[in-house]
């Protein structure tokens, strides 16, 4: 896996950006860095060393510029990624493109029994958030709605034991899901005063575990600026 990662971020393109030069050859991604889809693809770039090989350009999404929608990616959503001459979307079905095109770490399982526990929590990613991100507005008793979840993902955890993560090591699992639990432990901590981690120790660990990657932590925003962005999206209470 490639160590050197990039220091300086490039600056978002708004409104007032020219494009790049849209088909020339350069492979891009494109993403908003504060867009949990676009973090997910962000992680596994990097993850298989990626940095020079896939241009990272970032979009603001509050100020977009009219001509990411026009000659870049008509739904106007990201993360998208622009190979070979064209232009391809949703982030799930990005990690398992970058798998398939390019060199790298593996991040996709080759055992039959690990694919197939894959498939099943991919899944699940959907109806996981949009559970949580329902509870961050509410005031009724939203534990009962995410308490469910959190012991989903505790008890898959447990399916294999030879790591700390869903499918042991490493993998696309981990990397779907790893935008997403970052926000619902910030916002739960702080706002919601709690611990999705409270008994539940594989969480727990599979956390403390994906901080360590080096891949990931690159993507991570700052937490009061990702929790700002979070209260004013979601009404978080």
């Amino acid at each position: 896996m490639a160590s050197a990662f990039q220091t300086t971020l490039p600056p978002a393109l708004d409104s007032t950006s020219e494009p790049p030069s849209i088909f020339d050859g350069t492979t891009r991604l494109y993403i908003s860095y504060v867009c949990p889809y676009a973090q997910r693809v962000w992680i596994a770039r990097n993850y298989k060393g990626l940095q020079d090989t896939i241009k990272l350009v970032p979009i603001d999404l509050q100020n977009r510029p009219a001509w990411y929608k026009e000659k870049v990616y008509p739904t106007n959503k990201v993360p998208a990624l622009e190979h070979n001459n064209k232009v391809s979307g949703e982030s799930l079905d990005l990690l398992k493109y970058i798998e398939a095109h390019f060199e790298g770490p593996e991040i996709l399982p080759a055992d039959s029994a690990k694919e197939v526990f894959a498939e099943e929590l991919l899944a699940y990613t959907d109806a996981c958030n949009k559970t949580v991100y329902a509870s961050f507005s509410s005031t009724g008793d939203w534990k009962k709605d995410v308490d469910p979840v959190f012991d989903y993902l505790e008890n898959a955890l447990s399916r294999f034991d030879d790591g700390p993560f869903f499918l042991g090591r490493f993998s696309l699992v981990d990397i779907a899901y790893a935008p997403f639990i970052e926000r619902f432990h910030l916002v739960f901590s702080n706002i919601k005063n709690y611990d999705i981690t409270e008994g539940r120790p594989k969480l727990a660990l599979w956390i403390e575990e994906l901080n360590k990657i080096d891949a990931y932590k690159q993507t991570k925003q700052d937490p009061e600026e990702l929790l700002h962005v979070l209260r004013t999206r979601f009404g978080a209470k």
